[in-house]
This record gives structure tokens, sequence and C-alpha cells, in this order.
């Protein structure tokens, strides 16, 4: 099954008259998404009694065993079963502009299904098409809510590093880091895709509406859990799972010591994806996770795109250029210029053999150095022997 590209109208299907679907639509793969839809009512995200029974039995019979009551430890579903209605969650999901993909789908996120537990369906607003390569371009930027004024400039100047790099930065929409981290990328125009907790027509936190309706608008906004869906506590740690898996390496700018972006980043680690952390002042309390991280060993010291990219790499896309220093006349020569150079004097000239003596180095060797060191405008030969010429500012 194809998921709706944007742009593209797909043709109606099975089911309700006029219902928008996805292109590719057939009678098979609608009992199946009617099926992974009920599982996402059903269910919470992660849990593994349902995703049991969904890997052994596929999610059509799962369903039946369940609704019949032929399958063990089904007590946990059966509050639920009164009010299913996948088909109503389906319209209500399309009426919102949602896509919703399947594991079949084209653009199916690859790295989720390394979860124990993978979500049943996502539901989408945006460009779906973003999913199929975050798997290797995605750059997870998360970090604290109560963010400092620090946390929230680097995680812009990193999301918007990253973004110009090539990368896609996937994060949680929620306050301090995850919405500076959204805001960083769409100041580039760059790829973003905001992961939710609660249902995908209903934004959250309320006061970050408009930014979502952006990333909707500009990237892609996802869901595991159906239309009307409350964002929990759990549900939020079960988000973290799909940010951790389904990008390429994860990245926490601050984070205090119980901060739920450490529980991205240790999910992260415990799928083989990079970790960076940002370090700041040993004095803030919102970033001694970070500190913490890197001293557990399970996270990288990072402090700009550079390093991240450096860290993650990714396939068609370009490290950021990594700042350095100065460069200094003599950075470039070897230990034995060096060491010449540094016995020379810069008003009385000196000769070879004494100069030999101050360096601690074989006069044929003197000798060739300062050859060296005259070709590139650093030793100046007088009447009286060599001394140091002091190179431009």
């Amino acid at each position: 099954m194809n998921a709706h590209q944007p742009g593209h109208e797909p043709t109606p299907g099975p089911g309700r008259q006029g219902r928008r679907v996805s292109s590719g639509w057939t009678r098979d793969s609608d009992a199946e998404l009617v099926a992974r839809i009920a599982w996402s009512r059903l269910a919470e995200p992660g849990d593994p009694v349902a995703a049991r029974l969904v890997a052994q039995f596929g999610p059509v019979d799962a369903l039946g065993a369940v609704t019949e009551g032929r399958a063990s430890d089904i007590g946990r579903f059966l509050p639920r079963l009164a009010g299913l209605d996948p088909q109503r969650d389906l319209e209500v999901a399309l009426r919102s502009g949602a896509t919703v993909l399947v594991p079949q789908s084209g653009c199916w996120p690859e790295g989720v299904e390394d979860l124990a537990a993978p979500p049943f369906c996502l539901y989408v607003r945006g460009d779906a098409r973003l999913l199929t390569s975050v798997r290797h371009v995605g750059v997870a930027v998360v970090g604290a809510r109560a963010s400092s004024a620090y946390g929230e400039t680097v995680a812009v100047d990193l999301a918007a590093g990253l973004a110009e790099a090539g990368f896609t930065v996937v994060s949680g929409a929620a306050y301090g880091v995850d919405a500076a981290a959204h805001q960083g990328a769409l100041t580039l125009a760059g790829p973003t895709i905001a992961v939710l907790a609660g249902g995908i027509e209903r934004p959250y936190p309320p006061r970050n509406a408009d930014l979502i309706a952006r990333i909707a608008a500009e990237g892609a906004v996802v869901s595991e859990v159906p239309p009307g869906s409350a964002p929990t506590r759990t549900r939020f740690l079960e988000r973290n799972r799909l940010i951790a898996t389904m990008s390429a390496g994860t990245v926490v700018v601050e984070a205090g010591l119980r901060s739920g972006s450490l529980s991205t980043a240790r999910k992260a680690a415990d799928h083989l994806r990079p970790v960076g952390a940002v370090p700041g002042p040993v004095t803030s309390p919102t970033s001694a996770g970070c500190h913490q991280a890197v001293r557990d060993g399970y996270a990288v010291l990072v402090t700009d795109a550079a390093e991240v990219a450096e860290l993650v790499g990714g396939y068609g896309v370009a490290a950021p250029r990594r700042p350095s220093g100065p460069v200094r006349a003599g950075d470039e020569l070897d230990p034995t210029c060096r060491a010449v150079l540094a016995a020379l004097p810069h008003r009385r000239p000196v000769e070879v053999g004494a100069l030999a003596g101050h360096a601690g180095v074989a006069v044929p060797e003197v000798i060739a150095s300062l050859g060296r060191l005259e070709a590139v405008g650093l030793a100046l030969r007088g009447e009286h022997g060599w001394r140091k010429v002091r190179p431009p500012p």
C-alpha cells in the first residue's frame, strides 16, 4: 500500500462512499488497515500483549480472537470493545487532513520496526514522505520543557545547522527545547517532524498549536494513537520510543536528572543509535542530566551541528563545516622545524652551530629546517647569521 502523497488526490476505495483513502487501496488492505486502526484504539502504545497477538496472528485474526473471546490475556482490552469504531476513527483522521500509514505503506519509518512493540499504524498530517528516509537522515533534538535561554539558543542553532546540511529534525513539539528545535529547522525551511503523544487533530501543548500547524504545513506531524486521544504521562514516554528509533541519532540539549528526554536518549542507545549530549554550566540543574549521560558512557559530548553530523552521519547529506581556532604561522611545520623556529632570536642573528645547540638539533637538520623556514617567510639569513621574521598579523 502506498501512502497518500501531497498534491495527489487518491481514488475512493471500498467502504463509505466518497471516503478519501490511500492510492493503491484494495479490499484486502482495507481489512488490515481497519484492524490496525482498531488495535490503535484498543491497546495503549507499547502494549506487549497486543504486540504479541498481532505478531502471532496478524492484525485481522488477532482482532477477531479478541472480539470473539478466543484469545488469552484479553481482559485489558474488553473495556474499550464496546465503543470500538475504527471506521469512525478513520473518518475523523481523514477529515483532519491526516494520512493513515501501516507497515506495508511506502512511507512507513523503518526504524520503528526495531521496537518490541512497534506502532500498529501511524496518523500523519503533512508530508508523509519525510518518514521514508528519517531513519538515515533524521536527528532527534530533545530536551527540557523548563529550558533556559542558553538551551533554547543552542537548540535553535543546532537544528538550523542540521537542516542546512540536509538532515531532518525530529522532536516532540513540547515547550522549551523541542519547540526551539522545530523553529530552528523551520527558519532554514528545513524538514522537521513532530511526534505527538495525543490525537493527531488535537495539538498539545495548546499554546504550541500555531507551531504544530506550521510543522504540518511544512513538515510532518505524527501520532500512533487514534483521533481524540488525550496525551498522558505514559503516552509521552511511549512517544519518546518512536522519536528515538525512527531517527538516525538523538541529541539531548538540556535535561534534568529525571527528565523524560533522558528516556529518549536511553531508548536510542538501547537500539544502537548514537546519542549526543550538549554540556552546560556545572551549576545548572537543567544540564545535570546531559552531564550524567556523558559520565554514564551512553552519550558523546557535542557542541554544534558539525559535531552532531559527525556523530550521526547520514546518507546523502553534507556535514556542516566544523569551526576551528585561528591559523597561526608555523602550524603546518614538522617538530624539527618548530624547534629551530622556537630557538631563533628576533633581533640578534645567530650562526647555525649556535642555533643547533640552542634547539638541540643536529647541524644538518638545522640547515634543512632553516631552508624550509626561509621559504615560508619565517626565517631570514643575514650577513651575521639567521634570525626570526615576525609574521604579519
